[in-house]
């Protein structure tokens, strides 16, 4: 993130100005996420009205949104499981060799 400025992008056959800290290729990227979608969705209901593409790519939007936050937060939880087996392993390890009993492996 760097200092604020004005970039120029093209959504769906408009010119927007946005105001950003953000890279202006990451925006322009943004931007063509946005068209390629808008397109998508055009396609697939031949809607004349710009309205009704706008909604529908904002719902599909935030639908391919939350099931991204879902499948992350399926994958920290996995995360946080496998750490805990390894972390207790790795405590049985070496409980076993300080008291001198003998290792267990697996």
């Amino acid at each position: 993130m760097g200092k604020e400025r004005s970039v120029e992008i093209k959504v769906f056959g408009q010119t927007y100005t946005v105001k950003t800290d953000a890279e202006e290729g990451h925006i322009q990227e943004v931007a063509r996420y946005v068209n390629d979608k808008m397109n998508e969705v055009l396609k697939k209901t031949r809607s004349v009205s710009t309205l009704n593409v706008a909604i529908l790519t904002a719902l599909n939007i935030a639908d391919d949104l939350l099931k991204e936050k879902d499948y992350r937060a399926a994958i920290l939880r996995e995360i946080e499981v496998r750490s805990k087996d390894l972390a207790d392993k790795i405590d049985i390890q070496i409980g076993g060799k300080e008291s001198g009993k003998i290792s267990i492996t697996g």
